[in-house]
């Protein structure tokens, strides 16, 4: 892509994730994803009922009677998004592909942090680690984000969902909101990683599938392709019994993913190409809020 188009790619997205994060998402946004964290404010002389284990005991020991460590909530968050950059998101086959809507969601996401005065980061991933970048606040930060989600070339076409949820445990010393960006089609063998990871931060998931993953067109002879392997084949979409079986296995692998998060505590949400992102994610955020 020349770097013209990319630059007007970039002003693009950011006019209209901008918009959608200062008229929509704002008030969703702060409420939905506060600080999680807690940090210390001041100390004051222990009262009944206080936790022994927040008596400051140098403070103590100084005026002989006991005072505890008061701890606020952090107000300033540091958000990580995890984005699926392996070949299965280069396909669509409605109004966009699966990659563009992703970084519609995740640029709406980081402008809604920055104005939060949170700072964002970004992991990119196959089944390896594609790139990291490092949390930091701002818009040129941002943008920059932006040009690498619409430019970036990935070493490799495949995925494991283990890897980048192993390497943000590994690589966030303290707690952050993280959203996998994904289609989630992968071996559902990272529950252990997902579940130890959102016990040190707070994971959300958002799905980004096709339509035609859940149900086929009855358009007679289609060739389809494995983005990640490269197999090719034709299959006639005119058998019911095909499209039948097609749509069992799309509801058997979702059956599989509501588990996985379920028992990982882990909220997400499933949005296709032919939807409203923006309606999908007010839900996913109001449901957060009712918890």
């Amino acid at each position: 892509m020349e770097t013209t188009d990319i630059l007007k790619k970039v002003r693009k997205i950011e006019i209209k994730s901008r918009g959608l994060s200062q008229n929509i998402f704002a008030g969703q946004y702060h409420s939905a994803f506060k600080g999680r964290g807690m940090a210390f404010s001041e100390v004051r002389e222990y009262q009944y009922g206080d936790n022994i284990r927040d008596i400051d005991w140098n403070v103590t020991a100084r005026f002989h009677r006991p005072y505890v460590k008061v701890f606020e909530e952090e107000r300033e968050l540091t958000v990580m998004l995890l984005i699926d950059v392996s070949g299965s998101l280069d396909f669509g086959t409605s109004r966009q592909l699966k990659k563009d809507m992703v970084t519609e969601i995740a640029a709406t996401l980081a402008f809604s942090a920055i104005q939060n005065n949170d700072k964002i980061g970004v992991i990119f991933f196959s089944d390896r680690i594609e790139k990291y970048i490092p949390p930091k606040k701002g818009r040129k930060h941002i943008l920059f984000i932006i040009r690498e989600m619409l430019d970036f070339k990935p070493q490799s076409l495949k995925t494991d969902l283990r890897v980048p949820i192993e390497f943000l445990t590994k690589v966030m010393r303290r707690r952050c909101t993280a959203f996998i960006l994904s289609d989630f089609y992968d071996k559902p063998d990272f529950e252990n990683a997902l579940t130890i990871c959102n016990h040190k931060h707070d994971v959300g998931a958002i799905q980004v599938y096709d339509r035609c993953a859940k149900e086929l067109p009855n358009i007679g002879l289609m060739r389809v392709m494995d983005a990640e392997s490269g197999h090719e084949m034709f299959i006639d979409t005119s058998d019911k019994r095909l499209r039948y079986a097609h749509t069992a296995y799309w509801l058997r692998r979702q059956d599989i993913l509501r588990r996985i998060f379920a028992k990982s505590s882990v909220d997400y949400v499933s949005i296709a190409t032919n939807e409203d992102f923006v309606r999908k994610l007010m839900i996913f955020f109001d449901k957060r809020n009712k918890q």
